[in-house]
């Protein structure tokens, strides 16, 4: 009787399981809601700045990008009025945003951080309230903010101020505080070799643009937008370069770095630089051979080459991602509006595809994430209106594009784009640069990305 009842029990839940399946044809198509993406736009909400964050629902864009409907947070209000408060200035053109944690690192992505490129702020926010919590002043511009691993520190970009700096980060009880003996100079100085830092011949313009860790958190690549890059042991203090390259090596202005089977790859790109309208190369670096005790010499270990479209005219490269398993190196292109395919076990181009057709005549596209089941990736589409970048950067459809991943991650499509908007005396303002994914359920990320393998 026992057996009988069990079993009609077992029978009894694998109905009801079955039912609600069948019931919920979102859950059977893309698993469990795992995600949101988050998005910036930099069009001023104010005369003196401000600025807009976007969150969408991972299911509302994947199915129906152009209905889907975000949470509309204007950062001219509660997080300028905070910014007043601490700083005594407004934060002007929000860039580029980061989580700390992530997946894999048991922290979970419990708050954001946001720099803004024309005033200098780091604007800290609790990701489940959406609130501010702590306005930093880095200084002339942070253009780029990047989280160590062990989540002890954010890395800023001063691009104009030609300095990389670190930011204390205590994400439990929310203090954020601003190293300054920790600050590299960029601009003065000398490098380990006892060449100038800035040099008119080896590295011009010494602006940082992306700083990227190893996933190790030992050392951070910073990309220089005159060209040439420094790498950097930023767990010292003050932070010190450990290889440096010249503008030979390392072409200018990159933004885009990841790290995939023990090797770093960097981009370069054109961006708004009038003596260097176009540029799209990759280069991959083994990470394993660089040493924080030992000097090296300039340009070693040496960067590999891995393709470059220099000669096609205008190309401009500025965000970079990883396919499932990090089978697939992607590359945009914002001029080109195409991606490029690289397989990272070759470190070989195995594929383009073109992202203009039905979905955007001219996307433009920039940066970029992927959902944690590996079969969407989301980027950002700029304005025709664009707040930074240049000619790079404008485009058409101003939003998140949503792309299919095809192929294993040999290809993709953009199949539709989530449109937004910022319509001043009858012009597109709207200028979508930064988008991430933030991880809501982790135990649902896991399950997806285990699904097909």
């Amino acid at each position: 009787m026992r057996f009988r009842v069990t079993l009609a029990a077992a029978v009894l839940v694998v109905s009801v399981a079955a039912a609600a399946v069948a019931a919920a044809p979102d859950d059977r198509r893309h698993g469990p809601a795992s995600h949101e993406v988050w998005t910036v736009d930099q069009s001023d909400t104010r005369p003196d700045g401000g600025g807009t964050l976007y969150i969408y629902a991972d299911r509302e864009l994947r199915e129906d990008g152009a209905s889907a409907e975000p949470e509309r947070i204007d950062l001219g209000a509660q997080a300028r009025d905070l910014c007043l408060e601490r700083t005594g200035t407004a934060p002007v053109r929000p860039h580029m945003i980061v989580f700390n944690g992530g997946p894999d690192s048991g922290e979970g992505n419990s708050h954001a951080a946001l720099a803004f490129v024309v005033s200098g702020h780091v604007l800290f926010l609790d990701t489940e309230t959406r609130e501010p919590v702590e306005c930093i002043d880095a200084g002339t511009q942070a253009h780029a903010v990047w989280p160590t691993p062990d989540q002890r520190h954010l890395l800023v970009a001063n691009q104009n101020g030609k300095l990389f700096q670190r930011i204390a980060t205590d994400y439990d009880n929310e203090r954020f505080t601003l190293e300054d003996d920790a600050t590299l100079a960029l601009a003065n100085g000398t490098t380990p070799s006892g060449a100038l830092r800035q040099d008119p011949a080896l590295r011009p313009d010494n602006a940082p643009i992306c700083p990227r860790t190893d996933d190790s958190g030992r050392i951070s690549f910073v990309t220089l937008r005159g060209g040439g890059m420094f790498v950097v042991d930023h767990t010292t203090t003050p932070m010190a370069i450990v290889a440096e390259y010249d503008r030979e090596a390392v072409h200018p202005n990159g933004c885009g770095g990841i790290e995939a089977r023990g090797k770093m790859y960097i981009n370069s790109g054109a961006g708004a630089l009038d003596t260097n309208p176009a540029e799209h190369d990759v280069y991959a670096f083994d990470v394993d051979r660089f040493s924080t005790t030992q000097p090296t010499a300039p340009n070693t270990p040496a960067p590999r080459l891995i393709y470059s479209r220099d000669n096609e005219g205008a190309v401009d490269s500025h965000g970079v991602l990883l396919t499932k398993r990090e089978r697939f190196l992607w590359v945009n292109d914002r001029i080109a509006n195409d991606m490029t395919v690289v397989d990272t076990r070759r470190d070989e181009v195995v594929g383009a595809f073109s992202l203009e057709g039905d979905a955007s005549p001219d996307p433009a596209p920039d940066l970029m994430d992927i959902a944690p089941d590996g079969k969407t990736v989301y980027v950002a589409l700029r304005g025709p209106s664009p707040g930074s970048g240049g000619h790079a950067a404008v485009g058409a459809t101003p939003g998140v594009g949503v792309i299919d991943v095809l192929r294993g991650g040999r290809s993709g499509e953009l199949s539709h784009v989530a449109r937004l908007s910022n319509m001043r005396e009858g012009r597109e303002l709207a200028d979508p640069h930064a988008v991430r994914v933030r991880v809501t359920d982790p135990v649902a990320a896991e399950l997806e990305r285990g699904r097909d393998g």
